[in-house]
């Protein structure tokens, strides 16, 4: 047919085939495609494949894919990236939908890093770690053996962990290798607390004692307890050592002589935890660097300051219940801008400004649990039976860990937390370690520790 001609016959079918139905159409072009041959059809596939199978990502402009990127949830991400290698590649470099998705995880942002590419690898690490949380296969447990008595007392720095124990002696042990640094003779030890020379001990003896770890030596005891003392906190730049005991009484020493410099009184129970820490907020009674000492029994929480005025008054009395059958849950937690404190009535935080609460947790899935750390993401907590992981930002449990029978103290000295870095979010590095000691009736110690990642 010469080229006029099938113009003109061009035109006419194309007339009448706009003036088909849609039926007609489909027909129409069902019939043609069946007497095509295979050039036709590889050209009908190629001008199809321009008109119906528009790339988006890789038509728009790269602001204005990130923008759609963002509506869409990280496992639809995940499933988008297998599309093609462009798509992985324009959905892998989408930072800020990756870091959005490990912070709902939970996880900490660091926005100095600048590799585009990072943070769906770090979004992979994330959720890994977190289905291990949640299929409860993110620890493992591990245990010390030395003592021939009771440990009474746990303390943790820094990858090393002190006990103290009945048998008159407290030793230093590497948790990442299980093997025993230092072993001193001391008296009965009821708490420890300790740096890289020293070590000091409170006492059922009354006393409260510090020792050189390279020597074992005694470098100074201090008397004046009429009762055991169950918690010692200790301050070297300020020159001060706080006890307090059964007797009732917090007691206020120079760490370098033993001199009591003054004696607080107040609380009608045994203190069983005294905490020496700067203040990080300002309010009419504190300003920002102010040292403060909390101290802790069975019904409240009294803060006094220390600092150039020794002889100083309680600034406040802290307690959830004026019912006596509701007691606070032997562990504290201070970091200058809140305390926290668990009971029967939930986990309650005080903001450390105003002194009000404001907020109470409320655990109806278990009851009678103890505090072992507080972040800004997860909450550490226990009991008889398991350790538990809440996120605070939704109040819901999302991991537990089994824990062996053991008898937990009443004055919480007996067990503890290890790095706790991690409750203020995870970051892919601060997840290793100790997560959990306690003391075992065989006189071993037992430890939850992170398990390597996967």
């Amino acid at each position: 047919m010469e080229k006029k001609d099938f113009e003109a016959w061009l035109d006419n079918i194309s007339i009448t085939f706009l003036s088909l139905t849609d039926l007609q159409k489909n027909e129409t072009l069902d019939h043609l495609i069946s007497l095509s041959g295979a050039v036709q059809l590889r050209h009908l596939s190629n001008n199809l494949e321009i008109l119906l199978k528009r790339d988006f990502l890789k038509l728009l402009p790269l602001e204005l894919s990130f923008y759609l990127l963002k509506w869409l949830d990280p496992h639809t991400l995940l499933t988008c990236c297998l599309v093609s290698k462009q798509w992985n590649k324009v959905i892998s470099a989408c930072t800020e939908v990756w870091q959005t998705a490990c912070k709902n995880l939970g996880w900490q942002i660091d926005d100095s890093v600048q590799d585009p590419l990072h943070w769906k690898k770090v979004y992979l690490k994330a959720i890994l770690r977190m289905k291990q949380l949640k299929d409860h296969e993110a620890f493992e447990t591990s245990s010390l053996i030395g003592h021939s008595a009771r440990v009474y007392a746990l303390y943790y720095k820094d990858g090393l962990l002190c006990t103290g124990s009945d048998d008159l002696s407290a030793k230093l042990w590497d948790v990442s290798t299980g093997q025993c640094i230092y072993g001193i003779q001391t008296h009965t030890c009821a708490t420890v607390k300790f740096d890289e020379q020293k070590l000091v001990t409170g006492s059922f003896d009354n006393t409260v004692a510090c020792w050189e770890w390279s020597s074992g030596a005694k470098t100074q005891h201090f008397r004046g307890h009429t009762g055991a003392v169950f918690s010692v906190d200790y301050n070297d730049e300020l020159d001060v050592l706080v006890s307090g005991s059964a007797d009732f009484t917090v007691k206020v020493w120079a760490l370098s002589t033993g001199t009591c410099l003054n004696t607080l009184t107040g609380h009608t129970e045994w203190v069983t935890k005294v905490v020496l820490q700067k203040c990080k907020v300002k309010s009419l009674m504190h300003s920002p660097g102010d040292y403060i000492l909390l101290s802790a029994d069975k019904y409240e929480i009294k803060i006094w300051p220390i600092g150039r005025e020794i002889n100083c008054k309680c600034l406040k009395t802290l307690s959830v219940s004026e019912d006596r059958s509701i007691s606070l849950q032997p562990r504290l937690h201070f970091d200058g801008k809140y305390i926290v404190c668990s009971s029967a009535l939930g986990l309650y935080q005080w903001d450390f400004a105003s002194y009000d609460i404001v907020r109470v947790i409320k655990t109806p899935d278990f009851s009678n649990v103890s505090l072992l750390g507080f972040g800004e993401i997860f909450a550490l907590l226990f009991d008889n039976r398991y350790l538990y992981i809440i996120d605070l930002r939704t109040e819901e449990l999302i991991s537990r860990w089994p824990l062996p029978e053991y008898r937990k103290s009443k004055r919480g000295s007996s067990f503890l937390a290890g790095e706790m870095s991690w409750l203020n979010g995870l970051n892919g590095q601060n997840d290793t370690g100790l997560v959990f000691a306690t003391s075992m009736p065989d006189h071993s110690i037992h430890l939850v520790l992170w398990k390597e990642h996967g």
